[in-house]
């Protein structure tokens, strides 16, 4: 999903952001010639995502920076353990400190979220899934943490998947017309999804075909009539109310994903330091 070429590209505009037309502290502190060693450690526990987008920030600056990381992508660290050494010239890696944590804090912060919720369906076969309610410019990077977390993606863009919402089946007349017209034009290798909120939108959804059924925002017990109606003729999505309080019980209504914004949306930076 994040080849070195598009990490190179994001995080050439996210030092030209950060620098600007030059970083007036350090050009002053430091001279070229300048070396430091530091650690990037954790002072919480988490789960590190973002090794390849960190070590790129320093190599773009100087390929002179050399890291030796301790942990990869989708390890459990611990409050204190030194994720990685860092060694090289002073100004590059004062320069680029800011824009690499940003990059590890924020994908951490997400691996670690998602974690929680998977990890909160228990016995449950539902899957945890995210939305497009993403940073913009942002998205490739968050649904990878997602994904480090233990997570599954939603359609990652909309081109991916054809998802008929509320709006789409006021426009086309009904839900069945939405899904007719879809099948006509659409590729054979795209799904079709129809987001529902009432028992008889689900029997409609059925009856027309509908690949995946978005039962939202419904109760625990209209969800599990609805997985018994649909009995295995669509993936069932549940959306709508889902937090860390609500996922267990919604996972055993017996649907087979479970998506949320709030895995990307609401997590919080993991709290990584670069210390000397």
């Amino acid at each position: 999903m994040l080849n070195n070429f598009f990490i190179e590209d994001h995080v050439k505009n996210a030092l030209q952001e950060d620098i600007g037309f030059g970083d007036i502290t350090t050009d002053y502190l430091t001279n070229e010639e300048d070396r430091m060693s530091c650690v990037l450690n954790t002072r919480v526990d988490g789960i590190f995502c973002g090794k390849n987008v960190f070590e790129m920030v320093f190599k773009i600056l100087s390929p002179s920076i050399n890291i030796k990381f301790y942990f990869n992508d989708g390890d459990v660290i611990k409050k204190g353990d030194k994720i990685a050494d860092i060694e090289g010239p002073a100004r590059y890696i004062l320069m680029g400190e800011r824009t690499a944590l940003n990059y590890a804090q924020r994908m951490s912060g997400i691996a670690t979220e998602t974690n929680k919720y998977q990890n909160a369906v228990g016995e449950f076969k539902a899957r945890i899934v995210d939305t497009r309610k993403t940073t913009p410019g942002f998205r490739a990077f968050e649904k990878y943490s997602v994904k480090t977390g233990g997570g599954s993606l939603h359609r990652f863009n909309l081109s991916d998947c054809a998802m008929i919402k509320d709006n789409h089946i006021k426009y086309a007349g009904s839900l069945t017309k939405a899904v007719e017209k879809l099948r006509q034009h659409i590729s054979h290798a795209h799904k079709i999804e129809v987001e529902c909120d009432t028992v008889e939108q689900v029997k409609e959804a059925v009856n027309c075909g509908a690949d995946i059924i978005m039962l939202d925002n419904m109760s625990l017990d209209m969800m599990r009539e609805c997985v018994k109606l649909i009995d295995g003729k669509a993936i069932v999505e549940a959306s709508g109310n889902v937090n860390l309080n609500t996922v267990y019980d919604i996972a055993s209504t017996g649907v087979d994903i479970i998506s949320s914004s709030a895995i990307v949306a609401k997590a919080p930076t993991l709290d990584l330091g670069l210390d000397m």
